[in-house]
């Protein structure tokens, strides 16, 4: 049903910039002038160099917003489809994947400053950039277990979605977004290796950035791929019909 969740994501973007002259495209202004205004900023701070500040700065916040606004809409995702799931037959994960797309069309226009950012200053390799779709895809496919339970929840308990907004919100200053690994002292990795955040975030913006991808981050992303699907599709087998119900 390629289409319908498709069709339903654009339509959403749609309805939300409409009658705005550059439209979705002020998605990217406004993590243009994030990044050129923290950049500088916080670089200095940091005692970082500047360049390299930029690109790790560029990189990881738009990760990270596509991370963090797919998991924070994941309490409404069922919620915020009561009409259609009372009224037509559709597939839960038709929502699931609507969720999805919206953002991944998000992601596509903030990867516009993400060129721009590589371009005025490239790293010291792009070898192993490749890596970095296939990164992406591995977080989909978490993501997508991860909707589809939180979504279940939130249908049944209405605070989930205020609870999962605040773990958010914090785990933004607890993952390296604005600061990176390389700033922790000498023997406290162990403050990111338990954070499935920041193993999201690294398989994407490693090789962006010219890095190789941690052995943690790849067994971590796997390991909880393989994990959460199972947990995930034994609840939604037991209480999927149950959901219009919950609504």
């Amino acid at each position: 049903m390629y289409g319908v969740w498709w069709g339903l994501a654009w339509q959403e973007i749609k309805q939300r910039y409409r009658r705005s002259v550059i439209g979705p495209f002020w998605i990217t202004l406004s993590t243009a002038i994030m990044v050129s205004g923290m950049g500088p900023l916080y670089g200095v701070l940091f005692g970082q160099a500047v360049s390299s500040y930029i690109q790790h700065l560029a990189i990881s916040l738009i990760i990270w917003t596509f991370i963090s606004a797919t998991i924070t809409e994941a309490g409404t995702v069922f919620v915020g489809a009561e009409g259609y799931i009372k009224q037509v037959a559709l597939p839960l994960s038709v929502y699931v994947l609507k969720l999805i797309s919206r953002n991944l069309l998000m992601l596509a226009h903030n990867c516009i400053v993400m060129l721009v950012v590589l371009y005025i200053f490239p790293p010291d390799n792009f070898n192993s950039i490749w890596m970095a779709p296939f990164g992406l895809i591995l977080v989909i496919c978490n993501l997508f277990w991860l909707i589809l339970l939180l979504g279940m929840l939130s249908a049944r308990y209405r605070d989930i979605p205020q609870l999962v907004s605040n773990i958010i919100q914090v785990a933004l200053f607890l993952s390296p977004i604005i600061w990176s690994v390389e700033m922790l002292p000498p023997g406290r990795r162990y403050l990111v290796d338990f954070n499935p955040l920041f193993h999201f975030i690294e398989v994407i913006r490693a090789p962006l950035l010219g890095k190789s991808i941690h052995s943690v981050s790849w067994l971590f992303v796997f390991a909880t791929l393989f994990s959460g699907s199972i947990l995930t599709f034994m609840v939604f087998k037991k209480f999927r019909s149950r959901v219009p119900y919950w609504l």
